[in-house]
């Protein structure tokens, strides 16, 4: 038996730039830490020659192309699978909530597949091969950020270059540093799950017309690294806000009159900035909020689930091997 362990992420500035229609005219970036809340795939050898797979719903299969499960059909046919086996995923926060958790999912697959033929697969590999299912070969229309920070983990700053290439540098700060912005950041549930096509869809034919507000998000990364790296902090609830409004300006479904409204709540309560994390329109609301200001705004958000966030350092990993 295999199992997997994937982180999910939060991204803090460029989500958007990391969409193909951005950055093949010019590079996109990303700043995004991942997080300990993770996605589970287990592979274990299944004593008939079917294929079972587990997830919301149960598959029992006799032949690979008769997998419904598009994300786990194109995993076993890259690492070469084909049957006699059994693949359950288990996650800890729902999927469609901004955090990441389809490419996570991909990313973990992949990473047991490999390791139940005994086959090491470094992170870059992973991410590449994940996006290539995701983007290429489902044809969804997101980015190739949420790949990337699921295979490598830890907090880093990612670069997508016009010639497909990904350069992924870990963001140089102190613990203590790192620690402080943990602890000033504030997750809260919008209780409204999204599919991102949609708004990714929409997002990627608004490109032309948003670029220079799509160069201001790739600018708020570049900010957002220098900051950290520089140990200064205390101005990056600013910079979430300056990059929450550009954001929305890109498609009238990454926020909504609710949305509006309690994030507005939160920041007279002392939020200094936030965002709606992944594409938008649900999800998770993602808040800096310095310590002395919590709890008015935890009051302000009252009726909203928190759930509290560490960084995680690691990506994604084999946390069992036993044949």
């Amino acid at each position: 038996m295999i199992i997997s362990r994937t982180p999910f992420r939060i991204s803090f500035a460029g989500g958007g730039t990391d969409l193909a229609a951005y950055y093949r005219h010019e590079p996109g970036a990303v700043l995004s830490t991942a997080i300990d809340k993770y996605m589970y795939v287990t592979v274990n050898k299944y004593f008939e020659d079917k294929i079972i797979l587990k997830y919301s719903r149960t598959e029992e299969v006799s032949n690979i192309r008769d997998v419904k499960h598009p994300l786990l059909k194109e995993a076993m046919k890259t690492t070469g699978i084909k049957r006699g086996i059994e693949i359950t995923s288990m996650a800890d926060i729902v999927g469609g909530t901004g955090l990441g958790s389809s490419s996570s999912f991909t990313v973990g697959a992949l990473h047991a597949l490999y390791a139940y033929k005994g086959v090491y697969v470094k992170a870059s590999r992973l991410a590449s091969e994940a996006c290539d299912i995701e983007i290429k070969r489902l044809q969804e229309p997101i980015g190739k950020q949420d790949q990337y920070i699921a295979a490598f983990g830890g907090f880093q700053f990612i670069e997508f270059m016009p010639d497909e290439s990904v350069r992924v540098t870990p963001v140089v700060c102190s613990p203590k540093k790192l620690k402080n912005l943990n602890n000033n950041l504030l997750l809260f549930y919008t209780g409204k799950t999204r599919k991102a096509s949609t708004i990714l869809k929409g997002m990627r034919s608004n490109m032309d017309s948003k670029k220079s507000d799509m160069r201001e998000l790739r600018a708020l990364a570049d900010e957002a690294r220098k900051l950290l790296q520089e140990g200064r902090i205390t101005r990056f609830g600013e910079l979430l806000h300056e990059g929450w409004l550009l954001k929305r300006s890109l498609h009238s479904g990454i926020s909504s009159s609710d949305i509006d409204k309690v994030y507005a709540r939160a920041r007279k309560a002392g939020a200094e900035g936030g965002k709606i994390l992944g594409a938008g329109g649900g999800g998770f609301l993602l808040l800096y909020v310095k310590r002395n200001n919590q709890a008015q705004v935890r009051k302000a958000m009252r009726g909203w689930r928190e759930v509290s966030i560490e960084f995680e350092p690691e990506g994604s990993k084999i946390i069992h091997l036993a044949r």
